[in-house]
């Protein structure tokens, strides 16, 4: 791709994240998305190989989808209520459908499924752009939203996903693939504290980040793409090895690392609210993920 339509196609990412982002009005918020839908399309689509077109071709259509059902939403909202402020969903259905979208927007379960195989279509990089920056428009209507969307959908989506990912993960061999089922797990326990603690959820949010954006970097530089490549890293880079070793337990949320925090503040803040079923099913079902994280360390330690 010549450089300078990327770099456009770049600043349109960041135009419509920052549109959402400063949006109280839920047309200009659906503009942002939709700008930065239609930006990363060319990106998914540039190496010209069936799989990438294919890849681009699932991700735009569910997209669309997620985002019509926000619109209509909205329109329905503003319909009966007479404003377009995001904050103000009083009518019944409304905040469900805005939940179901934003959840089909980020890939969590049970719309998931486009989510590990658009990442596996596309290279590496586009791979870090789908699991980081195109996580912050929905989250940002999530935060704003937070105190009037269902809270038993909302826990439904949480158990659902952190359970699915580390089932799901397990047989996965593209580290790709891995990648995507850990974003889907960690959204499960940002979906899991949003109405409870909005700040929480800002700070799981930037853990998150902290930890997939440098795995995501080594991968790149090493041309790591399976299992089996990450099991020779060592010979080539002992310094990223380690780091890879480190970042898989921390995302894992393995104590002391950075990721058991994060974790750990959830479910305090889950028994604090008298929630312990949820707190418990939550870790409970985050085992399954911690194993094949430690898989990955352990393949990585192979060849040491």
């Amino acid at each position: 791709m010549n450089p300078f339509i990327l770099s456009m196609m770049i600043s349109n990412l960041a135009l419509g994240t920052i549109i959402t982002a400063a949006s109280y009005h839920w047309f200009m918020a659906w503009v942002g998305l939709e700008v930065s839908t239609l930006a990363i399309i060319p990106i998914l689509a540039k190496q010209h190989h069936p799989r990438a077109t294919e890849a681009a071709t699932k991700y735009f259509i569910i997209q669309m989808t997620a985002s019509s059902i926000i619109l209509f939403s909205s329109i329905f909202n503003a319909y009966h209520t007479g404003t377009w402020d995001i904050t103000q969903l009083t009518t019944h259905p409304t905040p469900s459908l805005l939940t179901i979208a934003l959840a089909m927007k980020l890939g969590l379960v049970p719309m998931h499924f486009w989510l590990p195989e658009v990442m596996q279509g596309v290279n590496t990089m586009t791979a870090l752009i789908i699991t980081t920056w195109q996580k912050l428009p929905p989250m940002f209507l999530l935060y704003l939203t937070a105190n009037q969307l269902p809270m038993v959908i909302l826990l439904l989506l949480a158990i659902s996903s952190t359970l699915i990912s580390g089932w799901s993960g397990l047989n996965q061999t593209q580290l790709r693939k891995i990648m995507a089922y850990s974003s889907i797990g960690h959204l499960g326990w940002m979906f899991a504290i949003l109405s409870s603690s909005q700040k929480l959820l800002l700070f799981t949010l930037t853990m998150y980040l902290l930890m997939t954006i440098p795995i995501f970097l080594i991968l790149i530089t090493s041309t790591t793409k399976t299992i089996k490549d990450l099991g020779m890293l060592w010979t080539t880079s002992p310094t990223s090895c380690t780091m890879t070793m480190i970042i898989f337990m921390a995302l894992g949320g393995l104590p002391p690392l950075s990721g058991f925090l994060p974790k750990w503040l959830i479910l305090e803040e889950l028994i604090t609210n008298h929630l312990i079923p949820l707190a418990t099913t939550l870790t409970l079902t985050s085992l399954l993920s911690l194993m094949f994280y430690m898989r990955l360390t352990y393949t990585t330690t192979l060849t040491v």
